[in-house]
């Protein structure tokens, strides 16, 4: 047994199909014949007893009676048909006469009548058999019950079933020719039938061993949609084309993490080198001024500031590939846009750093829009306290004044799309002045995020803007509230020389930088962007960077809007009580 199913598990799924189709023919065929030849047979011996009944009722329509009286005699039993066997018997059943030897038939094969065939009554039909094995159907009929001269005994009636199996023969024979051509015919197109159906299968297989192969860009033709091939290829199409992405990032992760070790190495083994030359040079007696040594600790105290920055870097990106979820709360982001505004100016005094007005959008925009620049490139004018040209000494309390009136600000809700927006720092017109109620001008950038992460980002954003923009470019920080997409967004914009569209989606990968040969005189380890990178899509954001009109590049963080749920003005607005 565990032999014959281990061939069968090694045939093919279309052998197997054209396996079972035969057989499950060929039974039914089988069970036809047979249901046939069971109905068949009784039918035909049916006929032939109604045939007998006919002539037991009025043997002188067979028998050469009488004309005159119409009465059976010895003669007429002896001139009987031959078709038929026909006999007296007396009362203890023995042949008086019967028409065998008429025929010249030898009487040794005539057929043997039972002893008691004279006492079965009128018109009993049994089966009697003759010495070749020939079956004989019979019928008797009692003496009394036929019109007779000078004829005493019982009349028995017998006709041979020859005819009977001749055709069940026949039949049987016919049968098995029709049912064979069937099954013949059936194995064929039942063959061609399951081969057509199953050839999307074999394009199934012969894609995925092409697929095995390497070769990726293999992909199944689409089938009918409503059928089963049809959503096996469509379904195995998906899954290549996830495998192949998966490979392909695999590929692209493999690459990116060769390069981090490669760069990491590097960066990690520079300062190593200057801190080892320098203890050499130590320890050979090179340094034997005091000024030399004290230019020596100074350089290696740098060197390791510098690694000791690199590790914290590397620490912080991991703590953020782990996916932990950062400790948030609702901040404000205009204040923190203005600190780190005036942070940068407090590093680099020559330089002009404007914090910008808030801007609300109302209606949806295709096209990236800077604050300030998006017509003619030029720095905005100061509009009282919102645009603050940092290095002013008021600017702190400047600062202060506007955080404490953003604190008693509403947040939003999702209906103020539908009104008029006013600009922060323009007095609406006095000819048309809004209602307060549709006055909804204050809308503050307020996002669920961790200050310290999204402080983070802005600073990092700021100094990579001066380290590669000359000096005493200006640089500005924007926030603007978009309402139809609810975002709360940050720009940072400066007017260097701009990052080439071919590599800004480069510039966030770990260790990438554009000064492909490490020189020092920029600083930094290539980390600072990957770890802005990281820390929006930890809040559910991202970063973008697009050229800014006039020249440079302005980087955008884009946060989710943090929207309150919709309130009952009526009940809002109420006095209370």
């Amino acid at each position: 047994m565990p032999f014959k199913a281990w061939r069968w598990d090694r045939l093919s799924l279309r052998n197997k199909l054209t396996i079972v189709n035969i057989t499950l023919l060929t039974f039914g065929i089988v069970v036809a014949g047979i249901g046939t030849t069971l109905l068949l047979r009784p039918t035909l011996v049916s006929q032939t007893d109604s045939q007998l009944s006919v002539y037991a009722s009025d043997p002188t329509q067979f028998l050469a009676a009488d004309p005159s009286s119409r009465l059976i005699t010895y003669d007429a039993i002896r001139i009987a048909p031959s078709t038929l066997y026909v006999a007296v018997l007396d009362a203890e059943g023995n042949v008086v006469v019967d028409n065998w030897g008429q025929w010249q038939r030898p009487q040794a094969i005539a057929p043997e009548v039972p002893s008691d065939a004279a006492t079965r009554g009128s018109q009993t039909l049994f089966d009697i058999e003759d010495p070749l094995g020939a079956t004989w159907r019979t019928i008797t009929v009692p003496e009394g019950e036929y019109a007779a001269d000078q004829v005493r005994g019982t009349l028995l009636i017998a006709a041979p079933l020859t005819s009977v199996n001749a055709t069940m023969v026949n039949f049987l024979a016919i049968f098995f020719g029709f049912g064979l051509t069937v099954v013949i015919f059936g194995a064929a197109l039942t063959r061609v039938l399951v081969s057509a159906t199953l050839l999307p299968l074999r394009q199934v297989e012969a894609t995925a061993m092409q697929f095995a192969s390497g070769d990726y860009s293999q992909r199944l033709p689409a089938g009918t949609p409503n059928t089963e091939v049809g959503r096996l290829s469509r379904s195995l199409n998906t899954m290549l084309v996830r495998i192949d992405h998966a490979f392909d990032e695999r590929t692209r992760t493999i690459a990116q993490m060769r390069r981090f070790v490669g760069d990491a190495s590097h960066e990690l083994r520079t300062p190593l080198v200057t801190v080892r030359g320098y203890a050499e040079l130590y320890r050979m007696g090179a340094l034997n001024d005091p000024e030399k040594v004290g230019q020596a600790m100074e350089r290696i105290e740098k060197e390791a500031l510098r690694m000791g920055g690199l590790v914290e870097d590397l620490l912080q990106l991991a703590r953020l590939d782990e996916t932990r979820e950062l400790v948030k709360d609702v901040i404000d982001l205009e204040p923190i846009a203005e600190d780190a505004a005036m942070d940068a100016h407090a590093t680099s005094k020559d330089r002009v750093v404007r914090a910008l007005p808030v801007r609300i959008i109302q209606e949806p925009r295709d096209e990236p829009d800077v604050p300030g620049t998006a017509t003619t490139g030029e720095l905005p004018a100061p509009i009282d306290a919102d645009v603050v040209p940092v290095g002013d000494a008021a600017a702190p309390e400047a600062a202060a004044a506007r955080r404490a009136i953003w604190r008693r600000r509403p947040l939003p809700r999702p209906a103020l799309r539908g009104f008029p927006i006013r600009r922060r720092g323009i007095e609406p017109s006095t000819d048309e002045a809004p209602e307060a109620e549709d006055d909804y001008g204050d809308v503050p950038a307020m996002v669920h995020a961790n200050e310290d992460k999204v402080r983070q980002a802005i600073s990092n954003l700021l100094g990579n803007a001066m380290r590669y923009t000359p000096e005493g470019s200006p640089l500005e920080v924007g926030v603007t509230v978009d309402l139809p997409n609810q975002l709360a967004i940050v720009d940072i914009i400066d007017h260097g020389e701009g990052i080439p569209p071919q590599i800004r989606e480069k510039i966030f990968e770990r260790f990438w930088r554009a000064d492909t040969s490490r020189a020092r005189e920029t600083g930094g380890s290539g980390l600072g962007l990957s770890i802005v990178s990281a820390i929006m899509k930890a809040h559910d954001g991202e970063v973008d960077v697009f050229e800014t009109p006039g020249g440079g590049a302005t980087f955008r963080l884009k946060f989710p809007l943090l929207m309150s749920a919709p309130v009952d003005s009526a009940s809002s607005t109420a006095p209370n009580s």
